[in-house]
């Protein structure tokens, strides 16, 4: 009762304060002194220009701008803090300096107005370097308030979808996007340095090759055609080569209809570059000295800190072949594994899952993501992928059954792909061939033939290296932040029940409509007939059905279809359950949800991972594909219920 009354309190300081804060603007249009009518202010110098160049600053005059951040208020003199793009600085502002009514309307300025500072540059008598205001402009009156104001924002949720506030409140995240910037920058240098041409690409395409991923699609009105967002830049970039462009590169989003996690947003940048006349070990020596490039240009060394690791980018890195790794890290070695249902047979000895479709070379491939990926810490170049999961890529020719194709590892992550691209246009359509069969099957990240492309190869493409960089992946990096939505200003989030969908923010117009009762059509829906056998009640009482509360939820790496749950099931202790429902539900959908599930049962090793119970959802047929819905309790049933 005590919070109720407290929160109703605070709405009501909030919506008090908002509205002295327009009777504040409303007096001073009224007074011709409207900030909104101000075009423009010259700025002379940033806060860390003044405090880095002190000395040769000292008793000269300044013009800064910025947000107040702080402000105090002392009779006839204030201080105030400005927040700009590199930081901020201390502000002393005199009524005797600027004037009375100046500062008048100074006092009642609130934190958040933007300023515009002119003033001598002087150190207060506690040592700390401000600038003494002779003139003081209110540049843009805000309207709103800080989170810091209550709570500060530290809600991972708010942060990501009101960007601008986390840049205003946070910082370091101002610093990871101004090095994001750097880290781009430096990579175009290194390139342009090298010899190659950065070009640009179509993105809406009628084919989305390159990758395996499932594309999102579009209608192109004009033409009355259905496209693609690119998956990838390859095929396009390609084209280049063969017309005689020898060193070419792309900086670019791309766009992959998959789940979202710490590291995997749907629109993300990717870099691809590809050079006539080089192999996968020209990629290598490339990437490797880019690698150290953009580290020593954008952090001043090849040491980067990374979570509890420290990454070292200036040794050598190793290079081991896929086999290698696994027979290094799982003690197996596929060289003499002698075909597929051998491989099958070794997968069910160990534990990995694996579909009907998937060949020895698929497995292989599972064994490196279960037992491999994760002792990658230190930067290694992962070799010779088997040729079911590289359809681009060049055989090598003393081994048919793996190609020419690197994965550069740091963390346990991939961080760039590359290969000795396939030019041999028979070659490359029994490719295709092979992932529209996969696709037929299920596939469907498999890619289909694109014929302008085939033409292309026939005409003739040199000997090629390329190579792909996730550049979110690299900026993580650089910048040790441990998710991808840390790294992008805008990341993709799912739109909340009760907000405008254009940008998040709460629509007046939609909380003042009532909303019409939703009314769901079953006439097409078809469930499973109901048991005939009876079953007794001690039988059933020994499913042991429990509320729990959903403290975590991700999607589990490398799956499409799994979530992981970190669950309270009232024990105290953490409850770990997967659950194959990410076609229907997003990871963030479910966070504090109270959910039902069975809490009894043995644990079950999936993906690597030992779930302990069941989550609890209902499924039916709308005409012929599965529908699900997880079964969502109420709020008020405490974790650890039990259900009869």
């Amino acid at each position: 009762m005590a919070d109720t009354q407290n929160t109703n309190v605070q709405e009501q300081d909030i919506h008090q304060l908002l509205k002295v804060k327009r009777e504040k603007l409303a007096n001073l249009q009224q007074a011709g002194k409207d900030p909104f009518q101000i075009t423009k202010y010259d700025v002379t110098h940033h806060s860390t220009d003044i405090k880095n160049n002190f000395e040769e600053l000292e008793g000269k005059t300044v013009r800064i701008a910025g947000r107040v951040m702080s402000k105090r208020v002392m009779g006839k003199a204030s201080f105030c803090n400005v927040q700009d793009l590199p930081g901020n600085i201390q502000v002393y502002v005199a009524r005797d300096s600027i004037g009375e009514e100046s500062y008048a309307d100074f006092k009642k300025y609130d934190v958040g107005d933007i300023v515009g500072i002119e003033g001598e540059v002087f150190k207060t008598k506690t040592g700390e370097i401000s600038v003494h205001a002779s003139q003081v402009i209110l540049l843009s009156k805000s309207l709103q308030i800080l989170p810091e104001k209550f709570h500060g924002l530290t809600n991972t949720d708010i942060r990501y979808r009101q960007r601008y506030t986390d840049l205003i409140m946070n910082q370091d995240v101002k610093d990871t996007f101004v090095k994001r910037s750097k880290i781009i920058s430096a990579i175009r240098r290194y390139l342009d340095g090298q010899g190659f041409l950065e070009v640009e690409t179509p993105m809406l395409v009628s084919n989305a090759g390159g990758a395996a991923a499932r594309p999102f699609e579009t209608h192109y009105n004009a033409l009355d055609e259905d496209v693609k967002l690119r998956i990838s830049l390859e095929l396009y970039l390609k084209r280049l080569i063969v017309g005689g462009m020898e060193r070419v590169f792309e900086i670019g989003r791309v766009f992959r209809n998959e789940g979202l996690d710490t590291r995997h947003n749907p629109e993300f940048t990717l870099m691809e570059l590809y050079q006539a006349y080089t192999d996968y070990y020209g990629m290598m020596d490339l990437t490797e000295n880019m690698f150290r490039y953009v580290a020593q240009e954008v952090c001043g060394t090849t040491v980067i800190p990374y979570a509890e690791e420290t990454i070292d980018l200036g040794k050598p890195f190793e290079r081991l072949t896929m086999v290698d790794a696994v027979k290094k890290y799982a003690g197996v070695d596929f060289d003499q594994i002698p075909d597929t249902a051998a491989a099958k047979k070794l997968a069910d000895e160990k534990g990995v899952h694996y579909e009907e479709r998937h060949a020895k070379g698929d497995i292989l491939n599972l064994f490196f993501e279960e037992f491999v990926e994760e002792h990658l810490i230190q930067p290694v170049f992962i070799m010779d992928h088997p040729v079911e999961i590289s359809p681009l890529t060049k055989r090598k020719p003393d081994k048919p059954d793996y190609v020419e194709r690197f994965e550069l590892f740091i963390y346990g992550r991939e961080m760039c792909n590359a290969y000795s691209e396939l030019n041999d246009p028979i070659d490359q359509r029994e490719r295709f061939k092979a992932q529209e069969a996969a696709l037929a099957a299920g596939d469907e990240e498999a890619n289909t033939t694109d014929e302008d492309f085939m033409n292309a190869l026939e005409i003739g493409m040199p000997p090629t290296g390329g190579i792909g960089y996730g550049i979110d992946r690299l900026v993580m990096l650089l910048t040790n932040s441990p998710a991808i939505r840390d790294v992008l200003l805008f990341p993709t989030m799912k739109t909340l029940n009760d907000v405008n969908k254009k940008n998040d923010v709460k629509s007046k117009a939609a909380e003042e409509v009532k909303a019409e009762p939703e009314k769901i059509d079953f006439s097409k829906v078809k469930i499973e007939p109901l048991f005939e056998e009876a079953v007794d009640f001690d039988t059933f009482s020994k499913s042991d059905f429990r509320a729990v509360k959903v403290k975590e939820c991700e999607a589990v790496p490398k799956s499409k279809k799994l979530l992981k749950f970190v669950l309270d099931d009232g024990s105290g202790e953490d409850r770990v359950i997967l659950s194959g429902i990410h076609d229907y539900y997003e990871p963030e959908e479910l966070v504090g949800k109270t959910l039902l599930a069975i809490t009894n049962l043995p644990p079950r090793k999936m993906m690597g991972i030992d779930s302990c119970g069941m989550i609890i959802s209902a499924t039916h047929l709308v005409e012929g594909r599965e529908g699900l819905n997880v079964l969502i309790l109420e709020d008020k049933i405490p974790a650890g219920a039990k259900l009869y």
